[in-house]
């Protein structure tokens, strides 16, 4: 959003109703609609006269109502496919997830790979969605190029770096595999990216992955964190299986009482948390000659500086 302004595209977004961040969009200069893309209606009045459409709306969590995900990300996106399609854009831009490929490990998987589920609702359902997307790209012939972010993080990030930094100052982080894999992405990297494809020819019809350039272990991750706040790394292993079937107790009790809070593990985190999966961006390199401009360390450092300026009452932080 704020690159395309500055690179002076007229942008408009679409929010939810009641989304926290809505101050901040609107101190720039765009137009802010809210709503959702259930609604076919706005959908088509959005697209109409749109030159580059970047689809991110997804139901972004391990934890929820299988029905959200369901309309969300596979009925949303036959929504806004068709209303791209008729609205004839030059550009459609879907972000995807390093999920849809499975939890395959011992081969580096690119994008050739063939999409493999989870028997999760996040994962399967960003499969569907991003089936459905190629399927209006061979059908129709909306000019679709495809992102398979991997863990994304930066400031403003609300999910993956913050909420693991909670629970290293809480004392509640703890791992169930030794040498877990992450492959982080800075998001001015993922932006960076975005960009490019949204003008290149050479992007329609295909899909990148897209990361840091390097991988970690999920500890060494947590150590950089914990270091970072003035804090002792966390240390504390659990048998995987006991992790596994505790998460899945969880997700039972707090399905039959019907609890709307999330369980403290669900099946989803500890197969996420608990992988050794390698992902390669080399297609970014050649085919369009791109390179994350960002390194991890720089990176983690400025999303290090910003997270200090978050509640410290909150997070604890020194």
């Amino acid at each position: 959003m704020r690159r395309n302004i500055e690179e002076g595209n007229s942008v408009t977004v679409l929010t939810l109703p009641g989304d926290p961040g809505i101050p901040d969009i609107e101190s720039l200069d765009c137009e802010v609609v809210t709503g959702t893309i259930c609604d076919v209606g706005l959908v088509e009045e959005l697209c109409r006269g749109r030159d580059v459409i970047f689809h991110c709306a997804a139901v972004v969590t391990d934890w929820g109502p299988k029905r959200l995900f369901t309309e969300v990300n596979i009925e949303g996106m036959e929504k806004v496919c068709r209303a791209a399609v008729k609205a004839e854009v030059k550009r459609f831009v879907e972000i995807s997830t390093n999920d849809v490929f499975g939890l395959v490990e011992g081969v580096v998987i690119d994008e050739g790979f063939p999409y493999k589920t989870w028997g999760e609702p996040y994962p399967d359902t960003k499969i569907a969605a991003t089936e459905i997307a190629w399927r209006y790209f061979r059908d129709y012939k909306l000019p679709v190029t495809m992102v398979y972010p991997c863990w994304v993080y930066g400031p403003g990030d609300k999910t993956f770096l913050p909420l693991t930094a909670d629970a290293i100052v809480k004392g509640e982080m703890l791992f169930w595999r030794k040498d877990v894999l992450v492959w982080p992405t800075y998001i001015d990297n993922l932006i960076d990216l975005l960009m490019l494809i949204s003008k290149s020819d050479d992007a329609i019809g295909e899909g990148f992955l897209v990361h840091d350039g390097e991988s970690t272990t999920f500890q060494a991750f947590c150590t950089m964190i914990a270091e970072s706040l003035g804090l002792k790394g966390p240390r504390l292993h659990i048998p995987y299986g006991a992790v596994y079937a505790t998460a899945l107790v969880m997700e039972v009790i707090w399905s039959l009482l019907r609890l709307k809070t999330r369980p403290l593990l669900t099946t989803y985190t500890v197969k996420n948390l608990g992988s050794r999966l390698q992902f390669s961006i080399g297609k970014a390199d050649r085919k369009l000659r791109w390179k994350p401009p960002v390194s991890f360390t720089d990176g983690f450092d400025e999303t290090m500086r910003w997270l200090k300026t978050l509640d410290r009452k909150k997070l604890k932080l020194k």
